[in-house]
């Protein structure tokens, strides 16, 4: 009995030494940006991609389904080099996740609050952490005039990266997903899968050294998935979308149909089919892709 009990608390202390086990991250919440004008910027969101938005305590918030939204806020002064201000993920135990980080000696710039806390990843990018079923209290519901109803990646610049790997799939246990480039030799993106969940980060490589900001709105983007992109030029006509951007689709070297907007402070919008329908470019795919009802 006596060697029964010291067995017991040897396990105990053990238990207590181990390193936190990371919880599962499930998908993208929410991209944030800002905007120089935000009633410019609120008519391209509301009407021309039907997104039903909400303000509060200086943030618009336009929602895409149930779990996932934009946010915009007025743009600081002096003004950031990008428009793009933070990327959120959903996770099943917030709580733990920050454990986990601290754990693994990750900083935590925004302390656990309502449901969400927030690192930098080794770029500076602000990414935040939320609980699953968190949500901003009166947000609207999904409308029926927006041609997406899903966001299924968030990309942006990347200067290095075997320091972002280390920490998006060494720490938080992204995964491979898809990679390619204009030229079936060059690796310019670098798609990561969520590790419980088909949404992914998208890096974006090879930039100069002092890109523009229509360069830097092109990289530092987010993507609505769509069904059907024939389906999706036709809502936007119906938004009243206009330009030569509303009807530019393209055949992208993943093998995906994608069409890009840009909002008014030239944040790229892009649509995306779920799935691909040609072979792609550089790589095969390594994990399960998106579809319009999946779960967040």
């Amino acid at each position: 009995m006596r060697r029964l009990s010291l067995l017991l608390l040897l396990f105990t202390f053990v238990s207590f030494g181990q390193t936190p086990q990371r919880p599962a991250i499930t998908g993208v919440a929410f991209f944030r940006m800002y905007a120089a004008d935000p009633a410019t910027s609120a008519s391209f969101y509301s009407k021309t991609l039907g997104l039903p938005g909400k303000e509060s305590a200086g943030v618009t918030r336009y929602t895409v389904n149930s779990s996932q939204w934009l946010e915009v806020k007025p743009l600081p002064s002096p003004a950031p080099v990008s428009r793009m201000e933070a990327v959120a993920f959903t996770t099943r135990d917030v709580a733990a996740l920050e454990r986990y980080l601290k754990a693994h000696s990750v900083a935590i710039v925004q302390p656990l609050k309502d449901g969400s806390f927030g690192v930098h990843d080794p770029e500076g990018n602000l990414i935040l952490f939320l609980q699953q079923g968190v949500k901003p209290a009166g947000l609207p519901a999904p409308s029926p005039d927006a041609p997406s109803h899903r966001i299924i990646h968030a990309g942006f610049m990347v200067a290095d990266r075997a320091n972002e790997d280390a920490f998006w799939q060494g720490i938080l246990g992204f995964r491979p997903y898809w990679y390619g480039g204009p030229k079936p030799d060059a690796i310019n993106w670098v798609s990561l899968q969520v590790p419980d969940g088909s949404d992914w980060i998208e890096y974006m490589l090879n930039n100069p050294p002092n890109p523009t900001l229509q360069h830097i709105g092109v990289m530092d983007h987010f993507s609505l998935g769509v069904v059907n992109m024939k389906d999706t030029v036709a809502k936007l006509a119906a938004n009243h979308c206009e330009g030569p951007n509303c009807t530019k689709s393209q055949m992208g070297k993943d093998g995906k149909v994608q069409l890009n907007l840009y909002d008014p402070d030239l944040t790229r919008v892009e649509f995306m089919e779920f799935q691909p329908s040609e072979k792609p470019c550089c790589s095969e795919f390594t994990g399960k892709h998106p579809s319009e009802t999946e779960d967040q």
